[in-house]
């Protein structure tokens, strides 16, 4: 029989006094004067405190500040006594803040419209932000023209609205396959999105060619650059595919080799014989280390 999930929040959010929350870290002289701050602080002077603290109950009216430390460095800075939180089940605070922290373009477009559909004018919301009003619209309108296969597939990536700006000018079909290449690549940035667009075909674009100077290239210079960058693409999914079985195969070899050499007799012959090949085993052992310990972080 299967067994429940257990909820990682309790299902109401409370009101809890501030004295009681207890922060993990303390904020350093830098982040208050950085723009992330500066935004927090301009937003919770104009609407209030959008995003609930996240706490874990420690004991009587104690509670363990797991996400907001910002927020929460602001809001004593303005002189609050208590704010609304959510309450944690279990005290992951790496783990939340690791996978849920973080909000990406197409969640910040959501949260816009979704403050827009409720009265908020682009004027304040920009005031709120502490950005320019242009930025608000950007990030409002950056879905327009996009097909929600591509929304689908960026959903959690960095592309910004600028690079979606780009995808605009792609039919549908063609955005998919931009929207692929980017992931395959992990290049969510305007040159590579602009790069993709150059090596677009005629017919995949939704006005008239963009680009005189690919539109001048002959024809056989263009498909020859298309089909490499497909091929780049194929062998970098290729690669991601095998990358996890390559680096345990690779990590397990290194640690039988770190087991020969500790053998100082082996050791010895080697510095004797071949002491380029020992060199290049130590080489080999020092960088899998690393990688290996980052391939099963991430």
């Amino acid at each position: 029989m299967a067994k429940s999930v257990k909820d990682a929040f309790e299902l109401k959010v409370i009101t809890v006094p501030i004295a009681g929350i207890v922060p993990q870290r303390e904020l350093s002289p830098a982040i208050r004067v950085s723009l992330t701050y500066k935004q927090i602080t301009a937003s919770v002077k104009e609407v209030g405190l959008i995003q609930a603290l996240i706490v874990f109950p420690k004991g009587v009216d104690q509670y363990l500040l797991l996400d907001g430390h910002l927020r929460l460095d602001v809001i004593l800075s303005l002189g609050w006594t208590e704010v609304d939180c959510i309450v944690a089940t279990d005290d992951e605070a790496y783990t939340y803040n690791k996978r849920v922290n973080h909000l990406p373009p197409v969640a910040q477009h959501y949260m816009l419209r979704k403050a827009l559909s409720k009265g908020l004018t682009e004027q304040r919301l920009a005031d709120a932000l502490d950005v320019k009003i242009d930025a608000i619209r950007r990030t409002t309108t950056m879905l327009d023209g996009i097909c929600p296969e591509v929304i689908d597939i960026l959903r959690e990536k960095d592309l910004p609205a600028s690079g979606f700006g780009v995808l605009r000018k792609m039919k549908p079909f063609r955005q998919i396959e931009a929207a692929e290449h980017m992931v395959a690549s992990a290049k969510y940035t305007m040159s590579f999105a602009t790069a993709l667009l150059a090596m677009t075909p005629p017919e995949l674009l939704v006005d008239a060619p963009h680009s005189r100077k690919f539109k001048d290239k002959p024809a056989e210079d263009q498909a020859l650059l298309r089909e490499e960058t497909d091929s780049i693409v194929r062998d970098l999914k290729d690669a991601e595919a095998s990358y996890g079985t390559d680096i345990l195969a690779l990590t397990v070899a290194c640690g039988y080799l770190q087991r020969v050499l500790q053998n100082r007799r082996i050791e010895k012959h080697l510095e004797k014989h071949f002491p380029e090949i020992l060199s290049t085993l130590r080489s080999l052992i020092a960088e899998v280390k690393p990688a290996a310990s980052e391939a099963i972080a991430s």
